[in-house]
């Protein structure tokens, strides 16, 4: 028996918060890689689980010339304080 411990693996909702450039109050942006791996399509409505409970309710659209991470989903100002999580903060 070998004395490595399994690598946890973190579920593939669990996402990073980044700032976005649209203005757009109820539009979240993933790569295409992402939304792939989480069987979503462009324009499907997603729940988004914040801190402390808090929930909110948006459009997700894939990101066409911006460089966005796998890991990572961005949102603008307006939706991040909807769930009490700041850049960088992990959201479901």
């Amino acid at each position: 028996m070998s004395d490595e411990k399994p690598k946890k693996k973190r579920s593939p909702n669990r996402l990073v918060v980044d700032e976005t450039t649209s203005d757009d109050n109820s539009v979240v942006i993933m790569s295409t890689k992402k939304m792939e791996e989480l069987q979503l399509f462009r324009g499907d409505t997603v729940l988004i689980k914040g801190k402390k409970g808090k929930e909110t309710v948006c459009i997700v659209l894939h990101n066409d010339e911006e460089d966005c991470d796998d890991a990572s989903i961005r949102m603008n100002k307006v939706v991040r304080k909807n769930l009490r999580v700041r850049l960088g903060d992990l959201v479901t």
